[in-house]
């Protein structure tokens, strides 16, 4: 099986890998689209000192199980299923879950995957495979107003990357009055959202990091008023220092935002309420995995997708 295999910070591709083996009430996936996101390029850096086989968005073909021939996305976080903490409704934070292409379970830069059944989602028929390697990081977005109320609230998105820009739609189509800032203003009129080059201090009730540097987190705290809440979506390689004080003397609340449901964020790509393909700016076969990734860690890129199966789009 041909695979992108990350070890000691250089990508390769392997050939010599064999097919994985599902277990009980686990599928194997025919992989036929991946994206590359920041988490990825992150851990080709060193973060979690990640060796394997990376990869985490995706679309594919179920080999076998309830949903065997159809085109499927997966949730990235395989859990136990035992535990209290799954019994309590709460598999994605499993303390012994396996997270795809992450943390014990090899990812989607493969020509196959294996996933729990139950993490499986059948794809709408109006969605392409292009669009359907979004659903997971636009899942991620959906899950900030799962968290706390948006509707009607003054928030700023931090960070014009994908992320941050799939989180700005997410929030205006909530109801929120957002506003985006970042490096390229030309980027917020992809989903129609207000660029703001300067964001006024203490003023904003929701800020969202999503710049994945480290000092984003105090830069955000900056724009938020007294009682306000910041969403960190943000996860870095590198060592993040902070002032506790302002969260104390303003009362903000501060909240960690990680996956979200697959369910939502397919409802809103059948609908054509999130244009993702306008995001889409280059993709790569297998082969040149090494290229794509280069590519996709350049300054100023949006997405860069591998199209695994070589097939028609």
């Amino acid at each position: 099986m041909r695979a992108l295999w990350f070890e000691g910070g250089c990508a390769r591709l392997r050939t010599d890998l064999p097919e994985p083996s599902p277990p009980r009430k686990w599928s194997r996936v025919r992989v036929l689209r991946a994206g590359i996101c920041a988490t990825d390029l992150a851990l080709l850096a060193g973060y979690m000192g990640f060796r394997g086989v990376p990869g985490h968005e995706f679309v594919g073909i179920a080999l076998d199980g309830p949903l065997g021939g159809q085109r499927v996305v997966g949730e990235i976080n395989a859990a136990c299923g035992s535990c209290p903490t799954c019994d309590a409704g709460s598999p994605g934070h499993c303390p012994d879950r396996r997270v795809l292409g992450i943390a014990g379970l090899a990812g989607a830069f493969a020509d196959e995957l294996v996933l729990p059944q139950a993490n499986l989602h059948p794809l709408p028929p109006g969605v392409d495979d292009d669009a359907a390697t979004f659903v997971e990081p636009l899942a991620a977005a959906c899950e900030i107003p799962c968290q706390v109320p948006v509707a009607g609230r003054r928030c700023l998105v931090l960070g014009d990357g994908r992320l941050g820009l799939l989180s700005g739609r997410v929030l205006a189509l909530e109801g929120a009055d957002v506003a985006l800032h970042g490096h390229h203003p030309e980027r917020a009129e992809l989903f129609e959202l207000p660029w703001e080059a300067d964001p006024p201090a203490n003023a904003y009730d929701l800020v969202v990091e999503a710049t994945g540097r480290p000092e984003g987190l105090s830069l955000a705290l900056s724009y938020l008023r007294p009682g306000g809440v910041l969403v960190l979506k943000s996860t870095t390689a590198e060592e993040v220092r902070l002032d506790l004080a302002p969260l104390v003397v303003n009362e903000i609340t501060l909240v960690g935002s990680r996956c979200g449901p697959f369910p939502r964020a397919l409802e809103l790509l059948a609908s054509g309420r999130v244009p993702v393909e306008r995001l889409i700016e280059a993709r790569y076969p297998l082969e040149q995995g090494p290229q794509a990734l280069q590519e996709a860690g350049a300054g100023g890129r949006l997405k860069v997708l591998l199209d695994i199966a070589g097939e028609p789009r």
